[in-house]
C-alpha cells in the first residue's frame, strides 16, 4: 500500500533530485544544508521551491538558483520552475540534516 499521494511522491522525488545541487562554498547539497524550506509540485506544470540562503549577501545565491533550475528542468522538461527566496525563518546551523552535520564535521 502506498502511503503517499502521487503529488507527495513527486515532491519527495524532487527533494531527492535537489540533493544533486551543491552549495559551491561549502560543497554540500542544498537539502542537507537545510536551505530548502518547501517544495510544491503542481501536475499542471509548475514546481515551486521556497529557498533560503545561509546569508542575505551570499555570493553564490545566483549560482545555486541557476543550478536548481537546471537540475529540475532536466527531470521535468516543460515545467515552470518558480523559486521563492525567503528569509524567515533565518537559516542557522540547526537546519543542517544529520548527514549535513557529519559532512561538515559538526557534532
Amino acid at each position: 500500500m502506498n502511503l503517499y499521494t502521487d503529488k507527495e511522491n513527486r515532491e519527495i522525488e524532487i527533494i531527492q533530485f535537489l540533493k544533486e545541487v551543491i552549495d559551491p562554498e561549502l560543497e554540500i547539497n542544498i537539502i542537507d544544508m537545510g536551505l530548502v524550506y518547501k517544495v510544491n509540485y503542481d501536475e499542471k506544470g509548475q514546481i515551486t521551491i521556497d529557498l533560503t540562503l545561509s546569508t542575505k549577501n551570499c555570493p553564490m545565491g545566483d549560482v545555486i538558483i541557476r543550478n536548481i533550475e537546471t537540475c529540475l528542468n532536466s527531470y521535468f522538461p516543460g515545467f515552470q520552475i518558480k523559486i521563492n527566496l525567503v528569509w524567515e525563518p533565518k537559516w542557522s546551523r540547526d537546519f543542517l540534516t544529520p548527514a549535513g552535520k557529519k559532512e561538515l564535521g559538526i557534532k
